[in-house]
């Protein structure tokens, strides 16, 4: 074992001395072959990003890993009596130990602006809502697991509606009138980007105090349903690996709450269970042009290296005489190849390093929309270099089969 590894460190040795001997030669070369591994990685590395991105953008549409949307049903057409399944809804979320689970309420509520008396879409959500969407929150906070508590209802509003109010310090507690005069003040807390396509006013509440305002809203006698004339949406962020065992137990209990008559279905609906990858193709394009690139360096250095042995025939041959076998002349001519493509291939992966994680790349492919950045993949680093190793092995093979053809008295004539 120790005279194997003090034959290969000997051939490493060896090749690094003839390199910067021949320096000047494979150098044009060597660039193009560091230009192609800084592609390549740097391709990898982006599509980590990209995914994410694209993970990330759908997990704020339609939930995490593993989102389950829960709805209930009447047979005959009518609504599910809204106490009894809340209720139901509870018990099950408690029963099973879940800490992500949410009810989503489409709403519009009329809010005193600036600009007069405006009927603003409301999401109401609990509190776990932001964790399960990814909610990014560009001024002031999220709700707090207290605020289900606060006599005043907490709100976030997007930055279109928070622009119309003159973006009012949020440390300075700024209040929205809700319902009119005689209606209730609320407290803005937070403010989230709006999208580019988004014009009008939008905001969150808390769906427990949503239900309070609009009970207080309808007076005495009005229905028990505090969400009537609303869509309701129950979700659970689920582990999955068992999603299934859960979804199946969930639907089973609430189905027994609500009774017959009525029908409970539980599906999940986060893009993650369809496993699609939108920019693989791209990847698999660039990654090709760029080990195109590296063939094409490739070629450069095996030119390079068959003149190079061309004028060592007589060294190659003195070398014979004294005993080097052909195996170890032909490692020793491959190695000078390989050596030079993994230093090449090192510089490359790391200028792929300094790009992918400067800022300017996070701010162009993330748009604002990633707010976890993976680290620099390991596995597209170690890609650049195998890449870079095999193909110093191939561009050193054939002039490592010409130094092993010279015969010992050609070449001391030579």
């Amino acid at each position: 074992m120790s005279r194997l590894l003090t034959g290969l460190l000997g051939a490493v040795l060896e090749a690094w001395q003839e390199l910067r001997i021949h320096r000047t030669r494979v150098l044009l070369s060597l660039i193009g072959v560091a230009v192609a591994v800084c592609s390549l990685t740097t391709v990898v590395a982006l599509g980590g990003i990209l995914q994410q991105s694209t993970a990330e953008l759908s997990e704020r549409q339609s939930g995490r890993p593993a989102t389950l949307y829960v709805s209930a049903y009447r047979d005959d057409g009518g609504q599910v009596d809204a106490e009894t399944l809340q209720t139901a809804w509870t018990e099950t979320v408690s029963r099973y130990g879940i800490d992500y689970a949410s009810r989503v309420v489409n709403a519009s509520v009329p809010v005193d602006s600036p600009n007069g008396v405006l009927s603003v879409g409301t999401q109401a959500v609990d509190q776990p809502y932001g964790e399960m969407h990814r909610v990014r929150i560009s001024e002031g906070s999220w709700f707090s697991a207290d605020d289900d508590e606060q006599l005043a209802p907490r709100v976030i509003v997007n930055s279109v509606f928070w622009d119309s109010l003159g973006q009012p310090a949020l440390d300075a507690h700024p209040l929205l009138s809700l319902g009119g005069d005689d209606g209730t003040t609320a407290v803005i807390v937070g403010v989230y980007p709006s999208a580019d396509w988004e014009t009008e006013p939008a905001m969150f509440m808390l769906a427990d105090q949503l239900a309070a305002f609009q009970q207080a809203d309808a007076g005495a006698g009005a229905a028990t349903d505090p969400f009537a004339g609303s869509s309701v949406q129950y979700e659970l962020w689920v582990p999955t690996g068992d999603w299934e065992a859960l979804a199946a137990a969930v639907k089973r209990d609430l189905a027994a709450a609500v009774g017959d008559g009525a029908t409970v279905d539980v599906q999940r609906q986060d893009a993650a269970q369809y496993g699609d990858d939108p920019f693989l193709v791209t990847q698999m394009i660039v990654g090709g042009i760029a080990l195109l690139v590296l063939l094409l360096g490739a070629l450069g250095l095996v030119n390079i290296a068959l003149v190079t042995v061309k004028q060592r025939v007589r060294e190659i041959g003195i070398r014979r005489s004294f005993g080097a076998t052909a195996g170890r002349v032909f490692f020793a001519v491959m190695m000078e190849s390989v050596v030079a493509t993994i230093a090449a291939g090192a510089v490359g992966v790391a200028a792929a390093i300094l790009i992918v994680q400067s800022p300017m790349v996070h701010d162009l492919v993330g748009q604002g929309l990633v707010t976890d950045f993976p680290p620099f993949p390991v596995d597209a680093a170690v890609l650049g270099l195998v890449a870079a190793s095999a193909v110093g092995a191939l561009a050193g093979i054939l002039p490592a089969l010409v130094a092993v053809r010279v015969k010992v008295i050609d070449a001391i004539r030579y």
